[in-house]
């Protein structure tokens, strides 16, 4: 990362430079216990694969992930089986949103990529194979590569899974294709736990920094996975992991992230560091607007792009 100013001062000039953002999108009003969020947060963490750590705001507060844990639970399933994963998910943008459904049944029942909810209940029924609770694997994989004991907020999973209608849809239409090998409220309930798990951009920072350092994370100083898998997951982050935002998302920041309805993103700044933010405020793509703003700046000030 290029740039003259010291780590604190960039998070503090940006900032200052989204608080015009507040106020132009919605909280994840769709799942009951998430509408109660404060929209007015805002946190923010850098850590650098040589040590540095830099949090602002609410960044030590936790938050709903979300769909962030999509990615940690994609790298549990490449883990354990590897290159199989792809027999049973694509690799592709959808362009779509993430709960769409008509192009899943277009496409036979077989997820464009992980990283969308189809896609996300194809890895869950994966790791049911090897686990009677991948949500709890799931969270304690998480805990453990940020090094703090991560939770499940119950009100947000039991408010997901009354509430899942779209999903068991989704999860329905799989299992009529053979692509989901599990009962169908058995994938719910584990994926709506699973999006319960709870951190801080602190937390979310650390764990994503294997992804930043090639696999091996200087958190607890082990290699997590081969570099290969680091930099394929980059590549699954950069095209598929803010949806049917994902062009704007490269255009406008240029950096591999995953988005959550939670209000949370991560990015990689590959060789360099991880990012995380956090403001509950949704664009019309389920990303947050404060925080799509956020890591935009990042990238500016820091010249940190990759494209």
């Amino acid at each position: 990362m290029k740039h003259e100013l010291s780590l604190p001062e960039v998070l503090s000039q940006i900032e200052k430079t989204v608080k015009p953002q507040f106020g132009k999108g919605r909280v994840a009003d769709y799942i009951p216990e998430l509408a109660t969020v404060d929209p007015k947060k805002f946190g923010m963490a850098v850590r650098t694969v040589n040590g540095q750590e830099c949090v602002i705001g609410d960044g030590d507060e936790p938050f709903s992930a979300q769909s962030v844990t999509k990615l940690f639970a994609l790298g549990i399933a490449l883990n354990r089986i590897g290159d199989e994963v792809w027999t049973r998910v694509g690799k592709e943008p959808s362009g779509t949103p993430f709960n769409y459904l008509s192009q899943l049944e277009h496409e036979a029942g077989f997820p464009r990529n992980p990283f969308i909810n189809a896609g996300a209940l194809a890895v869950v029924d994966m790791l049911l194979k090897g686990t009677r609770r991948p949500d709890l694997t799931v969270r304690d994989y998480m805990g453990f590569l940020c090094q703090n004991a991560l939770t499940i907020d119950e009100a947000v999973a039991r408010s997901e899974i009354d509430t899942a209608h779209k999903n068991r849809a989704i999860a329905n239409l799989m299992k009529g294709a053979g692509t989901l090998h599990h009962e169908v409220e058995t994938v719910i309930a584990a994926y709506c736990r699973q999006c319960a798990i709870t951190l801080s951009c602190r937390d979310l920072a650390r764990a994503a920094l294997p992804l930043a350092a090639g696999g091996f994370s200087p958190v607890i100083e082990e290699t997590v996975f081969p570099a290969r898998q680091a930099r394929r997951l980059n590549a699954l982050l950069l095209t598929c992991g803010v949806y049917d935002s994902v062009g704007s998302f490269a255009y406008r920041v240029g950096l591999p992230a995953k988005s959550g309805v939670g209000g949370g993103i991560v990015a990689i700044v590959p060789g360099q560091a991880a990012i995380a933010v956090w403001s509950p405020e949704l664009d019309r793509h389920g990303t947050s607007v404060v925080g799509f703003a956020a890591l935009e700046a990042f990238s500016q000030i820091t010249n940190c792009s990759v494209l």
